[in-house]
């Protein structure tokens, strides 16, 4: 591993072009004051607040948000409420290209949302020039989401109480969908809720992760330029009480949330009645086997332990090598995490650069050193300062340390030795995680059987697990959600059935039956 490479570049600060001049205001130090966006229009907060937005890169202040409040969720609400028949008035063949028209404001201004990611967390370019280009990516592909919007025709001849009926079963939007987004993709997953939302005719009040609040508010910005009628999106930056007020009220009829398990278990007590999308914690196990390919086990496992830092809930957090193979794959794997240029993530080629906060660092620290006591053999990295956590090789990891049960959310390659494949999907299956899981294997059959056991929402084939743009579906079982998404998918979760039944007595259809004898 390459040691942590600081910058000269200076003190970080948020630029934009002149396209996002209305979406803030500069206070008197120079620094840029976001509001949000209700009904159309960018105004502040009715609570008179900010909050700092700070960068992982030095922990200094590069924006103010608005600190939302329940006033502003209300306002919200109410401005989603009166937009409903508007969105529904657009042609589904218009609203597509509302989409595509975003898509292209998007990239003309990629630059500027590449920045913002780089500065509000801390992603090396080429992640945050990912997840542009995936938001882009996914309003290109919004046709491909109406393959699961049409009905059905249920002939009522097939029943003996429907005899003579025929019934149409609709799919119909929502109504107002509450998105809630996490820290870690910031821009792209409220992407990835908003536009099988607003394509499905629903409206959208989101609520941004606190620590990357900014991306969204420049996603609205190209979204209302692209033609979305005024109250159809609104964006509401704050606390954790604008999304619970967000999940309690009563006008909302759906909350898709993807963030940490704890939080989603209490906007589902709070969610009464609401249609609920989940995505929760994951805890991916890598299950590498005698028969498998080393040099693609290894690079693939250290990838998906350490992209964007390990804060993935897709990250591989715990590989499970047979130990007949267990050394070689070690050594292949160190050669792997020895490629990696770790540091300021302005700084070309570097690929791991921070976490999103201090207390993350502190956190994933815990885990390594808990390991680390318990007999864990350190092989690389284990040491953090600030917001950087250095890349950290564990093998050897007993079963008791936490780091082997718990979600990492940080760049550690953490590495348990098993007899067989039976040890190792007897491991994966105690977890109370299920969004994940991989296995790298050359034997169909051994394949098949390790797939279908694994208690996991998505099983990756000698690769690691990736979501993407959703393009296959995906979602958590057991404590890591309820729900799937994915194009198509997503937006099958936003509407709700409506059946239509049709009486044809009086056209004497269906009713008499021509073998009856006399």
């Amino acid at each position: 591993m390459k040691m942590f490479e600081s910058s000269q570049l200076g003190r970080p600060s948020l630029r934009l072009s002149m396209f996002f001049n209305d979406l803030y205001e500069l206070n008197g130090e120079g620094v840029p004051v976001f509001k949000i966006f209700i009904n159309g229009k960018w105004v502040e907060s009715r609570t008179g607040e900010t909050f700092p937005v700070d960068t992982p890169i030095d922990n200094n202040v590069v924006a103010y948000a608005q600190k939302g409040g329940e006033l502003d969720v209300d306002a919200a609400v109410s401005a989603a409420r009166d937009a409903r028949p508007k969105i529904r008035s657009i042609a589904a063949i218009d609203r597509i290209e509302i989409f595509h028209e975003a898509a292209r404001i998007i990239e003309e201004r990629f630059n500027d949302f590449v920045n913002v990611l780089m500065l509000e967390a801390g992603k090396p370019y080429a992640d945050a020039a990912g997840e542009v280009t995936a938001v882009i990516e996914r309003m290109k592909m919004t046709m491909e989401d109406f393959s699961k919007v049409g009905g059905e025709y249920r002939p009522g001849d097939w029943s003996a109480d429907t005899r003579g009926k025929i019934a149409i079963v609709l799919r119909e939007p929502v109504g107002i969908v509450g998105a809630i987004g996490p820290f870690n993709y910031p821009l792209y997953i409220p992407a990835a809720k908003i536009i099988p939302a607003l394509l499905s005719g629903n409206t959208v009040i989101l609520k941004p992760a606190s620590d990357a609040p900014l991306s969204p508010l420049l996603l609205a910005k190209a979204l209302d330029e692209a033609g979305i009628p005024p109250g159809t999106l609104n964006v509401v930056t704050g606390p954790g009480l604008v999304g619970a007020r967000i999940a309690a009220h009563e006008d909302v009829g759906m909350i898709s949330f993807t963030g940490s398990t704890a939080v989603g278990r209490e906007i589902a007590r709070i969610a009464a009645n609401k249609r609920l999308h989940l995505e929760l914690g994951g805890k991916a196990y890598a299950i590498v086997l005698d028969d498998a390919d080393l040099a693609l086990a290894a690079n693939k496992c250290v990838v998906g332990s350490l992209r964007n830092a390990g804060q993935r809930c897709d990250a591989i957090s715990a590989i499970l090598v047979v130990e007949s193979v267990a050394d070689e794959f070690v050594e292949k794997v160190l050669a792997e995490v020895d490629k990696i240029k770790f540091g300021d993530p302005r700084i070309e080629g570097v690929n791991v650069g921070p976490l999103i906060n201090m207390v993350a660092a502190e956190r994933v620290n815990a885990l390594v050193k808990d390991a680390v006591a318990k007999g864990a053999k350190l092989l690389r990295g284990g040491n953090y300062k600030d917001c950087y956590h250095e890349p950290t090789v564990l093998d050897r990891v007993p079963l008791d340390a936490r780091i082997l049960w718990e979600e990492t959310f940080g760049p550690v390659v953490t590495i348990a030795r098993v007899k067989d494949e039976n040890e190792a999907i007897a491991i994966a299956s105690k977890s109370r995680y299920g969004l994940d899981g991989c296995v790298f294997i050359n034997n169909f059959y051994r394949m098949w059987r390790v797939a279908k056991i694994l208690q996991v929402g998505t099983v990756t084939i000698n690769d690691f697990p990736r979501h993407g743009v959703g393009y296959f579906p995906f979602g958590g079982v057991k404590d890591s959600g309820i729900g799937r998404e994915g194009i198509g998918y997503s937006i099958e979760e936003m509407m709700v059935l409506k059946t239509i039944i049709f009486n044809l007595e009086p056209a004497r259809q269906g009713k008499e039956n021509k073998y009856k004898q006399h």
